[in-house]
């Protein structure tokens, strides 16, 4: 059994049918309702996320945005470990190309931007006291 298929069989033994639900709910945008009714174990969740790219096994993010808004932070350390041992990468080169690949967080990419200095709202000092 490779590190990847291990490291799946071990998020999926800690996995309830709860957690599924919470799981499939947290990236409904990218999983339709009817495909979402078909998936019943987290096994089929993870096969489902396979064969639509959004997990692979060099490629996490999707999992670990997953598991950190649904907060399961043992799911996540799981996954970062797995991402840190096996594949050697770490945080910092993961930074730069985490949310150009979790659809869900493209359209918060412009927030998280700099403004420009044209953006910035100049305020007026405040009135002096008599």
């Amino acid at each position: 059994m490779s590190e990847y298929s291990s490291l799946l069989s071990d998020l999926s033994e800690n996995i309830t049918n709860e957690d599924l639900e919470q799981l499939k709910s947290a990236c409904k945008e990218d999983i339709p309702e009817d495909q979402s009714n078909s998936i019943t174990s987290s096994k089929d969740w993870f096969s489902y996320l396979e064969k639509n790219d959004k997990l692979a096994q060099d490629n996490l993010s999707y999992i670990e945005h997953i598991f950190e808004i649904s907060r399961r932070p043992d799911l996540l350390t799981r996954v970062i470990e797995y991402r840190t041992t096996v594949l050697k990468i770490s945080e910092d080169d993961e930074i730069d190309t985490k949310l150009t690949r979790i659809p869900s967080a493209k359209k918060y990419k412009d927030i998280i931007r700099q403004p420009s200095e044209d953006e910035i709202i100049k305020l007026a000092p405040p009135p002096k006291k008599a």
